[in-house]
């Protein structure tokens, strides 16, 4: 009788680990598919393709492209919405900043759990690691995520497995436990010699962090935007705000998101039918938007904010634009302000 094929679904969030535990299961023979959650706080693919610094940077999406490279499917799940339970109010906490990894990982895993019973798949694939993480891949926590998420030993982490209790694939025989590995600790050195072996030359920074919560300026400015709102609450619009421009706050009631760029000059343009649009006008200029609930005298300040950071900052006055959501534009003539005058508490 011929045996049927195992189907893994495997969590691609587009580094080195994930694409190795893919290539692991798929080297026995099982089918796998790929899932990506979006939250919104992923590095890649937002400032990158924003900031001219980054222009000659590969603009790809990781987990789009690793899928590609493996000759897997990729689902991308959007679950912003759904996400906000566990970054405003994690069980297990926040790491370093406001990250809440291991709160995450549980919340990923459990809905690739609703997805393969949902799908007819057998088992989920991660390419977690023992030690490398210092919140979620501790021994101690690699099984909380096993047990909170709901999957128990239907979570297979072919990377590291050999240090951990048989689970129910390996049991099954449906995965060859001994072709599977016991990799632990921060170095990444054993994932290098296995993407050598594998013949993977192309890859994402295997050390580099996938998420913005664990940036500590992004983390400052999501803290400064949760203090200054009735709620703590945030949308996507927020999540991606965050990650463009100087952020000054002169007053709680509103501050100012300055471009340091052209790239983030023309991003922030597509906002000017929701926030009042800074311009500079007279000379080479960046431009703003003004955040928050600001009065006449409020964006005269933003407008001294903006001349600051262009070419007129030693001028008498500059020439700003001032753009209302509403529709209407008004010129202001105002004298930049000194750098003396820019408290560096304003400064996020």
């Amino acid at each position: 009788m011929t045996r049927p094929v195992r189907k893994a679904l495997a969590l691609v969030s587009g580094g080195l680990d994930s694409m190795l535990a893919v290539r692991v299961i798929q080297e026995q023979g099982i089918h796998v598919e790929g899932i990506n959650f979006f939250t919104g706080f992923c590095v890649e693919g937002h400032t990158h393709a924003i900031r001219n610094r980054d222009r000659n940077r590969r603009k790809r999406n990781n987990a789009l492209w690793v899928a590609e490279q493996l000759g897997i499917r990729l689902h991308i799940e959007d679950v912003v919405e759904e996400y906000k339970e566990v970054l405003l109010y994690p069980r297990h906490g926040y790491g370093a900043h406001l990250n809440p990894c291991l709160d995450c990982k549980v919340f990923m895993v459990r809905k690739a759990l609703e997805w393969i019973r949902g799908h007819g798949f057998d088992f989920i694939v991660t390419g977690e690691v023992i030690g490398q993480r210092p919140m979620s891949q501790r021994k101690d926590t690699l099984p909380v995520v096993a047990r909170e998420s709901g999957a128990g030993d239907l979570l297979l982490r072919p990377l590291c497995a050999q240090n951990l209790p048989p689970t129910l694939p390996e049991r099954e025989g449906w995965v060859d436990r001994s072709a599977l590995y016991d990799f632990s600790g921060r170095t990444r050195k054993p994932q290098m010699a296995l993407a050598r072996r594998f013949g993977i030359e192309d890859y994402a920074q295997p050390a580099g962090g996938c998420c913005f919560l664990t940036d500590a300026q992004y983390a400052v400015k999501l803290a400064d935007l949760w203090r200054h709102r009735p709620s703590r609450d945030y949308g996507l619009d927020d999540i991606l705000l965050l990650k463009v421009g100087r952020h000054i706050r002169p007053a709680p009631h509103f501050k100012v998101i300055v471009a340091r760029d052209e790239g983030e000059g023309r991003y922030l343009g597509g906002y000017r039918r929701q926030l009042p649009l800074l311009e500079t006008l007279s000379c080479p200029g960046p431009t703003a938007l003004v955040d928050g609930d600001p009065d006449p005298a409020d964006l005269e300040l933003a407008a001294r904010i903006v001349a600051r950071y262009g070419k007129g900052r030693d001028l008498a006055q500059v020439e700003i634009g001032l753009g209302h959501p509403q529709g209407g534009e008004r010129r202001l003539r105002v004298a930049p302000l000194r750098p003396h005058e820019i408290p560096a508490d304003w400064l996020l």
